[in-house]
């Protein structure tokens, strides 16, 4: 009996250190291009929304977009189980875009879930195809307001000070990579052209799918060594018993 219970409570922490493994240290709103995002460029970003809550779904996601550096062009993916709306507002300064002026920007693309929304437990990205990105900043910061089942509204919209800590919740970001020079682009036109990896991203995917098995190794070996001291105490605590007669 004696033994019984020591090994139950043994196991019991050891769980307890598993799922402290299996919790991300930090969850929050982010952006992330596919490729990169080259100042004076097209890209295609996504939205990464987690879901937070153990008891609610977010059914909502409102993404303001800077009004420092208006884009022009925004077109998000269609989604299914997702209603998406673009918001346009006058520009205080037009634009110019292949010679034309643009008096209107993005000012604000809203998901609205039509079914369930991201369950607990699940995340969602929400794309978008964005541009003319501009020349004179090295990141576009947004702002998010994630909108859970349960009518809770968390407003990811505080922004990185310098030299500071990350704040509770942080502004998603986008960083922009630096400009192609001349004769760049035709350059990568014909590496594009050569290698259809690179022309649909697939590299990009594979440096994602390389970082996430990095991340994945990592917790099995944690969870492997959870297991293995698991098991050494339980043999020690068993010998024990054994020597003692119990």
């Amino acid at each position: 009996m004696r033994f019984s219970a020591r090994f139950s409570v043994v196991a019991a922490v050891a769980a307890a250190g598993v799922l402290a493994l299996a919790v991300p240290a930090s969850a929050h709103v982010s952006v992330q291009p596919e490729g990169q995002a080259a100042k004076g460029g097209y890209a295609t970003v996504n939205f990464k929304v987690p879901n937070e809550r153990d008891d609610a779904s977010t059914t909502k996601l409102e993404v303001v977009f800077p009004t420092e550096h208006p884009l022009a062009s925004v077109m998000p993916q269609p989604l299914a189980g997702w209603d998406i709306k673009v918001t346009k507002s006058k520009l205080d300064k037009p634009l110019t875009m292949h010679g034309d002026s643009i008096t209107e920007a993005v000012s604000k693309v809203t998901w609205t879930a039509t079914g369930k929304g991201v369950a607990p437990g699940f995340f969602q990205k929400f794309p978008l195809s964005v541009g003319q990105l501009p020349e004179d900043s090295d990141e576009l910061v947004f702002k998010a307001l994630q909108t859970y089942s349960n009518k809770e509204v968390v407003r990811w919209i505080e922004p990185q000070q310098e030299g500071q800590e990350e704040p509770e919740h942080p502004a998603p970001v986008l960083a922009l990579s630096a400009a192609e020079g001349d004769g760049h682009d035709e350059q990568a036109s014909d590496e594009s052209s050569a290698s259809p990896a690179a022309a649909d991203g697939s590299e990009a995917k594979l440096a994602s799918a390389s970082s996430d098995n990095s991340d994945g190794t990592a917790r099995v070996l944690g969870v492997a060594g959870i297991v293995i001291g698991v098991a050494g105490v339980a043999f020690g605590l068993l010998a024990g018993r054994r020597r003692s007669g119990v």
